[in-house]
């Protein structure tokens, strides 16, 4: 069955830096987008960043833009079939649960609808 699991989440002060990790089991990355997002209590899930499988090309939605960076690694020999999303100069506004998850197309999206299978989540806390 396909697993992601994410971490890499904490506390941390306005303007300091975090990198998520995504892993996913029993399946490789290879072809299918990854997205990031994120959720606050009583909001709707927000789509943060985006990934394609070939080549490699990214979406960001415009409140992380110049401040995220998603990457991955296909590499499912080295067991780093793995999806990363380094924030840097992260806001109290960034304060949310970040999920990876995996659409069944290639193209990418920021919208949730579009994406069949989900980590857990882990929590990133912005504050000072």
């Amino acid at each position: 069955q396909w697993q992601f699991v994410e971490s890499g989440g904490g506390l941390v002060q306005p303007g300091e830096s975090l990198r998520l990790s995504c892993i996913a089991s029993r399946f490789t990355l290879e072809n299918y987008a990854i997205g990031w997002f994120r959720q606050t209590p009583g909001k709707e899930r927000e789509g943060v960043s985006c990934i394609t499988p070939v080549g490699g090309d990214t979406l960001y939605a415009d409140s992380v833009k110049g401040r995220f960076t998603m990457s991955k690694d296909n590499n499912r020999n080295n067991a780093n079939n793995t999806v990363y999303l380094q924030m840097n100069n992260l806001d109290p506004k960034d304060t949310a649960v970040y999920f990876c998850a995996r659409r069944s197309g290639s193209a990418c999206t920021l919208n949730s609808q579009f994406y069949s299978y989900w980590g857990q989540g882990t929590q990133v806390t912005v504050s000072s």
